[in-house]
């Protein structure tokens, strides 16, 4: 079976004032449909670079990009985002803001707001669907964001660094949180994170980035099954996977 994500020999460079800037050099990166993969490395590997590839928000500099062995493009349909903050739309409520993908494109059916609802209801937001966003806390505004990306059923799903502003109590619970969607809708996702028990407790594979320009220099395949639990936090097997990627960062600053 081939993969849904096929990336080639990627290379990224920006051009400046200053002189050229390498963000990625010769990354070959598969991903299975169904795969949830994690991607951890220094700030300025490139991680974040990546995604936006992936999500057809930069273009690639050398290389091959493809999703469901079609070259990725901008405005692709078929992918969902979910960014650091929230970003709802302050005026509108909730439903309105799950929904707003799909209204951009064209005008939302009666399907497409049980859709909406079936989607709040998974992540307990049933309740708040006709709350402003202000109404919310941080954590269930982050949720409100993963239904408005799952909304329009994409094959792939990209977060980028969804809990790093929240506090740990509410991070471990949407931890599970996602696992559980993940398992539920099996959607295709990949998280890029600063947290290495972040990384191991979500993903199947956690890919390892060099410093800029960002190389793929591990990968750790994740052996505890689909469905994860916040007491494998505390197993052995759990400590030596984290140690195991933190020595990458350990080298990187000897």
């Amino acid at each position: 079976m081939s993969a849904l994500v096929d990336l080639r020999g990627l290379e990224k460079v920006y051009t400046t004032r200053t002189g050229d800037v390498h963000a990625l050099s010769d990354v070959d990166l598969q991903i299975e449909e169904g795969e949830f993969l994690a991607i951890v490395g220094p700030s300025g590997c490139g991680k974040t670079t990546l995604l936006k590839i992936l999500a057809g928000l930069e273009e690639h500099s050398r290389g091959s990009a493809a999703i469901g062995g079609h070259p990725i493009a901008a405005g692709n349909g078929d992918v969902g985002m979910v960014f650091q903050k929230a970003t709802l739309l302050p005026w509108r409520d909730i439903l309105s803001n799950v929904l707003l993908p799909l209204s951009l494109r064209r005008r939302p059916t009666a399907a497409d707001r049980q859709k909406a609802l079936d989607l709040l209801r998974m992540t307990g937001l049933d309740e708040f669907s006709g709350k402003r966003p202000h109404e919310l806390s941080g954590g269930m505004q982050q949720r409100a964001a993963i239904c408005r990306a799952l909304v329009h059923d994409p094959s792939l799903l990209l977060m980028d660094e969804p809990f790093g502003a929240l506090d740990a109590m509410t991070r471990d619970i949407l931890n599970v949180e996602v696992n559980r969607i993940w398992r539920e809708t099996g959607t295709t996702a990949v998280l890029i994170t600063h947290s290495i028990s972040e990384a191991v407790f979500l993903a199947e594979r956690v890919i390892v980035m060099s410093p800029r320009p960002g190389r793929i220099v591990d990968e750790i395949e994740i052996p505890f099954g689909k469905e994860r639990r916040l007491d494998l936090l505390g197993e052995p097997d759990f400590a030596a996977l984290t140690s195991r990627i933190r020595s990458h960062f350990e080298v990187s600053h000897a």
